[in-house]
């Protein structure tokens, strides 16, 4: 597996979950709640990834890591955090957000704009398209693609031209929600790391209003570890069949199973 240079000391882009939310008011009252989470489980995570995208399909995890020369999309044995398989990008692309959806593996690039999609099984190339922004984070609804391009922005793209067909401004009561990143759909909302926070906002995509916040702060004392100020909370995946969520960060060794909690 390429290694190649020093860790980068920069970040460098600036039911029971569904029940867990069931209790809430309803989206849109003033001020969103913020909710709290539990440790499920703690599972080990390769150190010398910079995850920029986090997807589990078909019991294993799939991962999109970012830096130039060091770019990846790899699938991971969630127990483990062995790398089963891996295709690293050339050394002038940069990875971003990563999408599963059936036998598909979509994944972005920063400043490139352009995207890939693999077949899933092989890793083989299937197409390439472009798009007119930065990219940052990826997600689907069953429907469209969803994507993050670091501002208070969600683009819909079509599910087979990769198009945009839409977008959507995201916002709390305080106004514009910007530096969206890594997304993930759950039970109808786009959870959302707003980078470089320990925040993740939880997103109603048809009105982009933030309906809830989840506040992972502490999360890597939980593991063991403290990360560098660089190594910023990002990734997050649902297992939809186990009903199961999962978070880690830049060059985090552990990757977390988490359950939401009111506080």
């Amino acid at each position: 597996m390429r290694r190649r240079g020093a860790r980068a000391t920069l970040c460098l882009l600036a039911g029971a979950v569904a029940a867990a939310f069931s209790a809430c008011s309803e989206a849109g009252t003033p001020g969103a709640p913020t909710y709290g989470y539990e440790v499920v489980n703690v599972y080990p995570h390769d150190a010398e990834a910079w995850t920029q995208g986090l997807a589990f399909a078909g019991g294993y995890l799939y991962e999109s890591t970012g830096l130039y020369g060091r770019s990846s999309v790899r699938r991971v044995r969630l127990e483990t955090g062995e790398v089963l398989q891996e295709r690293e990008l050339p050394d002038d692309y940069f990875a971003e957000g990563l999408a599963a959806w059936g036998d598909r593996l979509v994944q972005l690039t920063w400043l490139e704009r352009r995207g890939f999609v693999y077949d899933r099984a092989t890793f083989e190339p299937e197409d390439e398209f472009s798009y007119a922004s930065q990219a940052w984070g990826l997600t689907h609804d069953g429907e469209r693609f969803i994507m993050s391009d670091g501002t208070a922005t969600l683009r819909f793209l079509d599910a087979k031209t990769y198009e945009e067909i839409g977008s959507v401004d995201v916002f709390d009561e305080n106004g514009a929600v910007r530096k969206l990143n890594e997304l993930e759909y759950v039970g109808g909302y786009v959870y959302a790391n707003v980078h470089p926070t320990d925040r993740v906002a939880v997103i109603a995509p048809d009105t982009g209003e933030v309906a809830r916040w989840l506040d992972l702060a502490g999360l890597p004392k939980r593991g063991g570890f403290r990360p560098a100020e660089s190594q910023c909370l990002n990734g997050i995946a649902y297992d939809e069949a186990g009903d199961r969520l999962f978070v880690t960060g830049k060059f985090w060794p552990r990757l977390f199973e988490i359950k939401i909690v009111a506080d």
